[in-house]
């Protein structure tokens, strides 16, 4: 039998799961269903949620290299069950990702939701796409102040979520200026209510 998480869990992989009693545990996982292969409902709200990815890549000497790519929600979009794909905008023009996958499409996505602190993996292989403006146009966010350069392609294999233990929670600056903002009108609303009490009084 192979599984989805063999792409992850190698016989080196499961040799020291096995050593360290970990292995029963997720060979029942992998008899029960295992992960996720194709792109489900909550993983798509959680990936058009997400302002800030990283992308890991690998060239034919096997030297990993993993990028960041951020931009606005959505700017990470799911085109169906098993593609993504996002805009490349212009940047320091090394095209060190655009060189590892021309020698090696294995590719992999590791999204993190500190706020909620949640995190998901995803494996798969990726392309560059070059001068389909079409394709750049239904992936650009729109009003964002950056030039595209290509876009990339990520053919979903795999997927698992993470447990939350140890990652700090964090929140967006967005989101606490916006908490931030609703309290001030509060507290400003209740003020003049306050002085209008007063005056009646």
């Amino acid at each position: 039998m192979t599984y989805a998480s063999d792409i992850a869990f190698t016989p080196a992989v499961k040799a020291i799961q096995e050593r360290k009693g970990s292995r029963r545990a997720y060979a029942k996982l992998e008899r029960s269903g295992g992960w996720h292969t194709d792109v489900t409902p909550d993983l798509k709200a959680f990936i058009e949620a997400q302002t800030s990815v990283f992308l890991a890549t690998a060239n034919a000497e096997k030297q990993p290299y993993i990028q960041h790519r951020g931009g606005p929600a959505g700017f990470l979009k799911v085109i169906d069950i098993q593609t993504l794909g996002f805009v490349d905008y212009a940047g320091n023009r090394q095209f060190i990702s655009s060189g590892n996958l021309a020698d090696n499409p294995k590719a992999y996505l590791f999204l993190i939701d500190y706020a909620h602190r949640r995190r998901i993996k995803i494996w798969g292989t990726a392309r560059v796409v070059e001068g389909d403006e079409e394709l750049v146009a239904d992936l650009m966010p729109p009003d964002y102040k950056a030039r595209a350069e290509q876009v990339i392609l990520f053919t979903v294999s795999a997927w698992d979520a993470n447990c939350p233990q140890h990652i700090p929670q964090r929140f967006e600056a967005s989101s606490v200026a916006a908490t931030l903002a609703a309290r001030d009108a509060r507290i400003a609303a209740l003020e003049a209510e306050l002085a209008r009490l007063k005056a009646v009084g």
